[in-house]
């Protein structure tokens, strides 16, 4: 016969009822039972035949434990978890077993656990365990909810196959499904939740969750009482999260989340603070529900009070900077209307952590444990005078710098990037700035970026930081397929941006490819049945190791056939070839910031031509070369995301030269000119002294006024085109702005301006054909290698804003462009950043600087969703609306749609 001596039952207070019971004692007659029971939270009967008498506290020796129910943990396991060691002293009843019960019972994986003594032997005691395991899920089905909504709460409530099915995991499940419902305005939420044996297996049940989300709950009407110093409309419009239902309004749907009501309610509060009613509060408010049109009427009672004005403004405390340093920071004048909102961003503006306020400005100087605070000292009528109480505190430094999470990028790539050094002065304006490079990285998620504050020593006057960082994958694929100009096009490309070059020789660092070292590189191939183009790149970000100067080069092979691009037949007996050669380096300078970027290339490019003729080039034999050196400084503060900059902006102006060959050769280039025959037709008969037609109308004319074929005259102004363009000569002028404002929420304004020339030293000499400007399109750069820059401008087809030239497109020498750019994040995940985006764009490009026109724009609107992946780069959809019309034609273009695929930024 067994002996009871402990039952558990999942779901009670273990350790109260324990401790409870042990001192519960049930006697029967002279014989004394000790009982510790728990099931449920309440005594069982115990049947007459399970009372066995035996020595109340007696000491025995443990002799076995055994597990007499069969379950999926090894048995020597549970006991150990239990505490229990054969040989062991216990006192029956006791702690050893109340103790057992308890750590099991922590584990969370049974239902019920019986302690039996089996049989004693003299002074060894043997037991008999008894657990019940509890049932483990097998499958989840969501009932209400669409398919592409159940994966995230899954994942959320962690309801993965094999997870220990309880009463709390019911429960946190139900709950935290119907409070994100409410987050969304539904707050007639209902979430039931079964689970149903699942036969096919043991111990394992299938869980159903029901979804009743009823219908979102809307407000019907926000009205104030006693406000007559602001109006109803200017007060709702205060409350950002909490808006009464608007057919019209699109960006913000009308619900009611208790949280960010209360909020809403502040910010009612800040309205009236920035218009200087110190004293104004909120009396009541009051939220009443409308059953049968399950709609919110909403009512607040406000107090305005007096308004107020600033008195006089002291500082107290400071001894670092004068009184007239901070009277300009505040920029708050005697006799200006009270505004707390203002005074409080002046002295510490919580929505910018670069905020240009007392506190950042002692914070960027070192003084981490200052403190600073406006306290109102006299009110004389509607005056309001103040002291800031400064507490500078000592200077704290950086002490310990430690970066985790970085699995595969090395220490010393994202050490080298920190502009938080050890024994350097604490600047919280350096701490953000880190964050920003390490993110500009592109080796981590910018999102999860979190310096950590470790071991704050005031007393020392030191801090250590702990950068937490989530790496994610760097490396990208290109890999397309289409069909254009009457074939397949297709495209290879891979692109290694952490790539570890000194590793190459080491074998065991291939994972696939040695990574780690901050490098890039970069292949591409691209193909079809008239073009091939063959490139590699390197870049360096730290040349020498010892500062960040960068070093990139590539070359590149391109091999162009003559197409026909209405009947698509190509010629492979006629070709382009094109190699090109780069190099450059990219300094960081410290004048007049350290946001300051100047970069230096040179590049050579040859090109070869075999018998192309085609409208762009005026000779379709021979050779011409493209020696250039390119200058650019550039500014770049976006931050932090690169793919989702949200604040800051970047500048460049950049020149390309070539040398002034005009200078030093012995070409007679107005003698040349006068030998350009190539346009010269005759507008009318020539007719020599006898009356004889010597040129028809219409023909062409030699350098001798005589008349020759369309071929004949081409190929003699190939010739002269081909000596005058053997080494081009051109300088190049580029500009862009681009700047990123957070202007509402999440949204994101992007402003960008645009602007290019193309320029010739020796005007005789004439522009080159080569690196001409192509407006209008995706601005993807196509095949062609010639030095042409694509430049992007939706609404209208690839390079269809290009001037031309006797009906054929040679390329503009002037463009700009004009952008806006309103962005709204969906998710900023490592896996996938996406972001939708609208936007409106005006540019134009013309062939010379004297037709140039800056306000003679091609217009266009329009919609457009990015979708970064790190594996694939940025890809992206816009549908564009043109609304005037291409060169040549009278109609506006209308509508285009426009792929991107690789495009960065």
């Amino acid at each position: 016969m067994r002996r009871l001596l402990v039952i558990k039952k999942e779901n009670v207070d273990l350790e109260k009822q324990v401790n409870k019971l042990n001192n519960f004692l049930v006697l029967d007659k002279s014989i004394k039972v000790l009982l510790t029971l728990v099931f449920l939270g309440s005594f069982s009967q115990i049947k007459a035949q399970d009372r066995v008498p035996f020595d109340q506290g007696k000491k025995y020796i443990l002799a076995k434990v055994e597990l007499t129910n069969k379950i999926s943990f090894n048995d020597q396991t549970v006991v150990t978890f239990a505490g229990l060691q054969k040989g062991q002293e216990i006192t029956v009843p006791g702690e050893e077993i109340s103790s057992a019960i308890k750590k099991l019972g922590k584990l969370g994986l049974f239902d019920e656990i019986a302690f039996y003594v089996n049989r004693i032997e003299n002074d060894s005691i043997y037991l008999d365990l008894d657990i019940i395991e509890l049932p483990k899920l097998n499958d989840v089905k969501f009932v209400g909810v669409k398919k592409s909504k159940t994966e995230a709460l899954i994942k959320d409530n962690s309801l993965t196959k094999g997870k220990v099915v309880n009463e709390n995991l019911i429960t946190t499940t139900k709950n935290y499904i119907e409070n994100k419902y409410k987050k969304d305005g539904y707050y007639n939420t209902k979430v039931n939740i079964n689970t149903v044996k699942d036969t096919a297996t043991i111990n394992q049940v299938n869980m159903v969750v029901s979804v009743d989300k009823g219908d979102k709950i809307k407000i019907s009407s926000i009205d104030f009482v006693g406000n007559s110093k602001i109006s109803d409309k200017a007060l709702r419009k205060a409350m950002k999260d909490t808006k009464k239902k608007n057919p019209i309004r699109l960006l913000k749907a009308s619900k009611f989340i208790k949280e960010k009501y209360k909020s809403d309610l502040e910010k009612v509060i800040e309205t009236y603070k920035e218009k200087g009613y110190r004293d104004a509060r909120i009396v009541s408010d009051s939220v009443a529900y409308n059953k049968n049109k399950n709609t919110l009427a909403i009512k607040i009672n406000v107090e305005e009070g007096n308004k107020y004005y600033f008195g006089n403004i002291k500082f107290l405390g400071n001894s670092v900077y004068p009184d007239q340093y901070l009277n300009r920071m505040i920029g708050i004048k005697k006799g200006e209307t009270y505004n707390g909102v203002l005074l409080e961003k002046r002295i510490a503006d919580k929505t910018k952590p670069d905020g240009e306020d007392i506190t950042n400005l002692y914070q960027n100087n070192g003084y981490l444990f200052s403190n600073i605070n406006a306290v109102e000292v006299k009110t004389a009528n509607d005056t309001i005078d103040f002291e800031i109480r400064i507490t500078e505190g000592p200077l704290a430094y950086f002490n310990h710098i430690t970066v985790v999470g970085n699995d595969k990028t090395n220490d010393r790539v994202i050490y080298r990037e920190l502009r938080t050094k050890p024994g350097q002065k604490y600047s919280k304006e350096e701490l953000v700035r880190t964050v920003r490079e390490i993110g500009q990285l592109g080796y981590f998620d910018p999102e999860s970026i979190d310096p950590k504050f470790k071991n704050v020593d005031g007393a020392a006057g030191t801090v250590d930081i702990e950068y937490n960082l989530v790496e994610k994958g760097s490396s990208q694929i290109e890999l397309q397929g289409g069909y254009g100009g009457g074939g397949f096009i297709g495209t290879l490309g891979l692109s290694f941006n952490n790539f570890s070059a000194r590793n190459i020789m080491n074998k065991s660092a291939y994972k696939p490819l040695p990574m780690g070292d901050g490098q890039k590189v970069s292949l591409r191939l691209q193909g079809s049945t008239y073009f091939q183009t063959y490139s590699v790149s390197f870049s360096e970000p730290w040349f020498g190791q010892k500062k960040p100067v960068q070093f990139s080069s590539s070359i590149s092979y391109s091999k162009q056939f003559l197409n026909n691009f209405i009947t698509f037949d190509v010629d492979k007996s006629r070709s382009f070839n094109i190699l090109t050669l780069s190099v450059g380096l990219a300094k960081r300078l410290t004048v007049p910031d350290d946001f300051f970027v100047l970069s230096q290339s040179i590049s050579y490019q040859h090109y070869d031509l075999n018998n192309y003729n085609t409208g762009l080039f005026t000779f379709g034999n021979g050779a011409s070369r493209n020696l250039s050196y390119t200058v650019g400084l550039s500014r770049n503060n976006k931050g932090v995301n690169p793919i989702f900059p949200t604040y800051g902006s970047e500048f460049s102006l950049s020149a390309k030269v070539t040398p002034p060959y005009s200078l030093f050769s012995n070409i007679d280039y107005d003698a040349l000119g006068e030998q350009d025959e190539y346009k010269s037709r005759a507008t009318e008969d020539v007719i020599d002294n006898f009356g004889n037609i010597t040129v028809p109308k219409g023909s062409y004319i030699d350098a001798n006024g005589n008349a020759t074929t369309a071929d004949e005259a081409a190929v003699d102004q190939g010739k002269i085109d081909q000596k005058k363009f053997s080494w081009l000569e051109y300088y190049k002028v580029k500009f862009k702005a681009d700047w990123y404002t957070k202007v509402y929420g999440k949204f994101v304004l992007r402003t960008l301006t645009e602007f290019g020339f193309l320029g010739a030293y020796n005007q005789q000499r004439g522009l080159v054909p080569f690196e001409r400007f192509f407006v209008g399109g995706d601005g993807m750069q196509n095949f062609a290698m010639d030095g042409r820059e694509t430049v992007q401008l939706r609404g209208y087809p690839n390079s269809s804003l290009t001037p031309l030239e006797n009906g054929v497109q040679v390329g503009a020498t002037v463009y700009n462009k004009f952008s806006v750019e309103l962005r709204y994040p969906i998710t900023l995940k490592a896996a996938a950043s996406i972001y939708a985006l609208g936007f409106l764009e005006a540019g134009n490009s013309f062939n010379n600087f004297k037709s140039y026109n800056p306000f003679e724009l091609k217009r266009s609107a329009g919609v457009g969703l990015r979708v970064f992946m790190p594996a694939f780069g940025l890809l992206g959809i816009d549908f564009a609306h043109g609304f005037d019309s291409l060169p040549g034609l009278s109609t506006p273009n209308g509508w285009e749609t426009h792929f991107i695929i690789g495009q960065q930024f």
